[in-house]
């Protein structure tokens, strides 16, 4: 040190402007040092200095975070991370106070005697330091700094009459939580700020609070370490606090400390108490006012001079008294511990047999317990640590990224990420250090980024907890007694003054749940009142939109967009419902008008296209009598009545009558008489909540998807639903009533009585399995009976020459032609059936002949077939049991003709058709003794098979 550099105490209470002062003189020279006490306030003074000088020459050193430019000048530290021996111009200390400090007063005291810049150096702490400064550093200059505002006790005040701008300090995690839920509840939420956090926390928390986002700060005594902070009040919830050993009370110069935070710059500042503290004594009070506080006698020491020869020469060193009056001994602190426990391992005292060893095992001790688990983890971390740095001479990288990847997680609560983030910090300090890894940058990013994102989510987690941004904005406007503006995005979500408030749906407010009960009725009265405008512009546009913008749900809802409106009710009749609007009784009875008198055009009119033949017929006067009669009871089902409803109603109708009504587009069907029109999805969906409307249902029944043939079978709702919604329940599924009519016409040219299989026809129509057909059929009153036989295959073909390949070829043609001569236009020919195409006979016939000529005889010689396939196979019956003549599978397997007993040869009872051989033509049988003629209705399902046994006769 030169001999004109100079010494200076800078002593005074808080707000006197020493570390701006520091700052100040340090850029004023080339090179300069400061020593903070906090990582956080490092970094605040770190913030400063680059937007004064720029980052390219502003270095910030603190045990877990390290940014140095290559030509750095200035050097922004904590006090334990500065670095010894560079030899700046300027060198400063903050908080010099902290000296007398159990756990760090040490480190303090150490730079108090042994740092020291060339040209000057500055202590910066309470007027308390005087009397140690002037017995230690002789040469020490002293500059006294007055307040720049003035300190006023307040007394006691409960949390729910703090004013704004007001810190409330606790001196435990779960003491600041408590008190901020508090807040939160009452005042709309605060700010957290705790030693503990991550600066990247710290200043998004504070961050808040200056902005104005929230106006209530709850706090640590880390506030009293020189961060500066927009504080009128300062109120103290607890005057103990816990130093690492023992709760103890705080001392006055340690509460002046924390209460200098109020007040900033020349705006005056208050202090006191709230909770359940007492009121401060007047002695302790005038003290911290006038800030006269007893002078402190003892600082913490520890020996710099250490020893690595052993171990235990280390301890001693450490562990030396020391030979200033003014300097006491430290109190064991963690590093020593963590030291004295590695020693008792007999494998890190094997490793330690010189120096090198010893120093690394010192600086292996000296990783802070961030995590603060309990002392022996922390020693087992370090010894881990140790063995691979004298191992490898570095940490493993594999290693090192499984510690890291347990804590790069997100999720949990506050104290789950808070643990992670106290772990990180861990290997954040590990990753500092120069030489114990094999890529420093790497780690120190990696461990940067995951501290950055823990801080993220930390920040995020505490707003979500502690802060009520709405309830915060609003009860301020409110308390101003002022006409609060609303505003509705696209989406109908409402802000008053910025805030959420709810949401707009049509023309109702739904209040957001997350509003408490206390606020909530002010917010929703507030947010009612500030929408008045919305709801007259919104019923404007409503009554304007055209109808594509509106539609109707299938429970009966109203829908305009996104927005339920109304919702339709039953009306005198099923053609005509009426609506019931959901408006807001704020919105006013012309809101609610317009909006009832819009919603009801549109269903008006909607029921006037999709129902169009319906109403004609309604309008058509030259309907009369029987027709008359029977086109209200279509319109009163909307267009769908089975047909056995109306059975007698059907007979009575002429042939005049039925022409009228089929003009209108009516079909007469087998089970159904319908409007085929009316079956299109748009009108179905309709007619049911028309439907269910009138018959007064609480849940209406779903229209099916559009282009099914059949459906899963409409059990669990109201009788009548299946018809409603165009098809008929038959067993297990339900089919569309206009396919249901397409398959009684193919049905109309069956035997039904003697038994007949399905068709390829038939299966393609309703898009089943033979399996789920019989079900099908079922349900329809028909009894299936299944059977099994052997599969037929048809006869191989062996040509001799051309004259007989041409045969070969022709005699299949021939044969189906013969067939499709024989059987009805609707049916497959290669389909085995009851009646007009070959039957099994005729087929196992033709497998006889085939192994009946001379090429079969040559192929009797090779080896036996496969066994034969077998197909399963219904018959179907109308509405009794199957007769004893059905087709059915022998003993060996083969089937039987129709009316072929067990002896083979064929019966003469049975009106189906049987084949006379195998090359016989189809003939029918009467069932029963001629009957007296009667009239026969052209849509009775039987009318063709009936025809049919009169022209047989």
């Amino acid at each position: 040190m030169s001999g004109d550099a100079r010494v200076v105490a800078v002593l005074g209470p808080t707000n006197t402007g020493k570390t701006t002062y520091a700052i100040e003189r340090m850029l004023g020279h080339r090179t300069g040092v400061i020593g903070l006490p906090l990582r956080l306030l490092a970094r605040e003074v770190y913030d400063r200095c680059v937007a004064l000088r720029g980052p390219s020459v502003v270095a910030l050193v603190t045990g877990e975070e390290r940014i140095v430019p290559p030509r750095t000048q200035y050097w922004v530290c904590t006090v334990e991370a500065m670095p010894e021996g560079m030899g700046c111009d300027f060198l400063a200390i903050d908080e010099i106070q902290l000296c007398a400090d159990p756990e760090r007063g040490h480190v303090f005291t150490d730079r108090l005697l042994r740092s020291r810049g060339l040209h000057e150096t500055l202590f910066l702490g309470a007027e308390t330091m005087r009397d140690p400064i002037k017995a230690l550093v002789p040469e020490a200059q002293y500059m006294h700094r007055e307040r720049m505002s003035q300190l006023v006790y307040s007394g006691q005040k409960k949390v729910s009459r703090m004013r704004p701008r007001s810190a409330i300090v606790g001196f435990s995690v779960d003491n600041v939580y408590a008190i901020a839920e508090l807040i939160r509840r009452q005042k709309g939420g605060a700010a957290v700020v705790m030693g503990a956090l991550s600066p990247r926390t710290r200043n998004a928390q504070v961050d808040m609070y200056q902005n104005g986002e929230v106006d209530f700060l709850v706090a640590t005594d880390a506030i009293g370490m020189g961060l500066n902070l927009d504080i009128d009040h300062v109120a103290f919830s607890s005057l103990t606090k816990f130093d690492g050993r023992r709760m103890r009370p705080l001392a006055p110069n340690e509460l002046a400390q924390i209460a200098g935070r109020a007040g900033r710059g020349q705006k005056d500042g208050t202090f006191g108490v709230t909770g359940d503290v007492r009121p401060l004594d007047d002695g302790t009070a005038q003290a911290i006012m006038d800030h006269r506080f007893t002078p402190i006698q003892k600082l913490q020491w520890r020996n710099h001079a250490l020893q690595f020869g052993t171990i235990d020469a280390l301890v001693r060193s450490l562990e030396s008294p020391p030979d200033h009056e003014v300097l006491v001994r430290a109190r064991e602190a963690d590093d020593l511990k963590s030291l004295k426990t590695l020693a008792e391992s007999a494998e890190v005292t094997a490793r330690c047999t010189n120096g090198p060893s010893v120093r690394l095992l010192w600086d292996v001790c000296r990783v802070p317990d961030f995590r603060g688990i309990s002392h022996g983890e922390h020693s087992n971390l370090l010894d881990v640590i140790f063995r691979y740095l004298h191992e490898r001479g570095s940490i493993p990288d594999d290693w090192m990224a499984r510690q890291i990847k347990r804590i790069d997680r997100s999720d949990g609560d506050i104290d789950a990420i808070s643990k992670r983030l106290a772990f990180i910090r861990t290997w954040t300090y590990v990753a500092q250090r120069k030489g114990w890894t094999d890529d420093l940058d790497h780690w120190r990013s990696e461990t940067r980024h995951v501290e950055d994102r823990l801080s993220d989510a930390l920040h995020e987690k505490l707003t979500q907890r502690f802060v009520d941004r709405r309830t915060s904005v609003l009860l301020r406007r409110l308390g101003q007694k002022e006409a609060m503006v609303a505003e509705v995005n696209d989406q109908g979500e409402v802000t008053v003054e910025g805030e959420f408030v709810g949401k707009l749906d049509g023309f109702r407010f739904s209040q957001d749940k997350g509003a408490g009960a206390a606020e909530a009725k002010t917010i929703k009265t507030a947010a009612l009142q500030a929408l008045a405008p919305h709801f007259h512009l919104r019923a404007d546009r409503f009554y304007n939109a055209p109808d594509t913008e509106i539609d109707f749900t299938e429970q009966g809802g109203l829908m305009w967009g996104s927005s339920a409106v109304g919702k339709l009710v039953a009306g005198s009749e099923p053609l005509k419902p009426q609506v019931e609007v959901f408006v807001d009784d704020v919105a006013g009875p012309e809101v609610a008008q317009k909006v009832q008198r819009r919603a009801q055009h549109f269903i008006d009119r909607k029921i006037a296209a999709l129902f169009e033949p319906l109403l004609n017929m309604q309008r058509d006067e030259t309907l009369s009598g029987l027709a008359k009669g029977f086109a209200f009871r279509l319109i009163e089902n909307l267009g769908v009545l089975p047909r056995a409803s109306v059975a007698d109603d059907v007979k009575a109708l002429d042939q005049d009558a039925r022409g009228a009504l089929r003009k209108h587009g009516i079909r007469f069907g087998q089970f159904t008489i319908f409007m085929p029109l009316l079956l299109k999805p748009a009108p179905t969906r309709l007619r049911l909540v028309l439907w269910s409307l009138s018959k007064n249902l609480g849940e209406f029944p779903e229209s099916p998807p559009p282009g099914l043939v059949t459906i899963p079978a409409m059990t669990d709702t109201a009788d009548g639903a299946d018809i409603m919604a165009g098809y008929r329940n038959s067993g297990e599924r339900a089919i569309r009533i206009d396919m249901l009519e397409r398959l009684a016409d193919m049905l109309r040219a069956e035997d039904s009585r003697g038994g007949f299989e399905a068709k390829a026809d038939m299966l393609s129509i309703t898009g089943m399995t033979l399996e789920q057909f019989s079900g099908l059929m079922a349900g329809l009153g028909y009894k299936a009976e299944k059977g099994e036989r052997e599969k037929v295959k048809p006869a191989p073909v062996v040509v001799a020459d051309a004259t007989d390949a041409t045969d070969a070829t022709d005699a299949p043609a021939k044969a189906e032609a013969t067939e499709d001569a024989a059987a009805p236009a609707t049916e497959d020919a290669a389909t085995p059936t009851a009646e007009g195409v070959a039957s099994p006979e005729a087929d196992a016939d033709a497998v006889v002949a085939a192994e009946a000529t001379p090429e079969a005889k040559a192929d009797q010689d090779t080896p036996a077939a496969e066994p034969a396939e077998t197909e399963v196979f219904y018959t179907f019956t109308w509405g009794r049991a199957p007769s004893a003549n059905r087709a059915r599978p022998n003993q060996g397997g083969k089937p039987r003709g129709k009316g072929a007993p067990a002896g083979g040869k064929p019966k003469g009872k049975g009106k189906g058709p049987r084949k006379d051989g195998a090359g016989g033509k189809a003939q029918n049988f009467s069932a029963r003794p001629p009957r007296r003629e009667k009239p026969i209705d052209p849509d009775n399902p039987f009318a063709a098979a009936l025809m049919g046994l009169k022209d047989n006769k």
